[in-house]
């Protein structure tokens, strides 16, 4: 198995993760779930803002799982250079995370609004690991 499929298949389990925790424990604090807003228990105060709240959550997930489902028919079936441009793709979409998430949710940890605090850095950090090793695999 090439490094480029075990970079591939390791995101795909971790996202994967944070797909399961956003259909069936979307309050969790855990593989990143939305637990950690405050106003995930908030928003459980007014049924209409939860009701669309958890929509969007799952509508997030569902979107994932399309993409990681892609994932999968690229490591079964693609070639070496399609994989290695599938990480380049990824790598390019998951730095649209520091465009308009980050900055969201930096502001509201900032406001108390995230437990634990500073999980923005912790996020960012990891986020930026994972660009990271994307590009390390389509160089090796």
């Amino acid at each position: 198995m090439t490094f480029v499929k075990i970079v591939i298949l390791g995101f795909i389990l971790l996202e994967l993760a944070n797909v399961l925790m956003l259909y069936f424990a979307p309050g969790s604090k855990m593989a990143n779930a939305v637990g950690v807003f405050t106003a995930w228990e908030k928003s459980k105060q007014y049924p209409e803002l939860h009701d669309f709240i958890r929509y969007l959550v799952s509508w997030v997930a569902g979107a994932k799982l399309i993409f990681l489902l892609l994932l999968i028919v690229i490591v079964i079936f693609a070639d070496i250079s399609t994989q290695r441009m599938s990480l380049l793709a990824l790598a390019i979409a998951t730095l649209s995370f520091f465009w308009r998430l980050f900055p969201l949710i930096k502001k509201m940890d900032k406001r108390g609004e995230i437990e634990p605090k500073n999980y923005s850095v912790v996020l960012g950090v990891m986020i930026f690991v994972f660009i990271a090793v994307f590009l390390i695999a389509i160089i090796i």
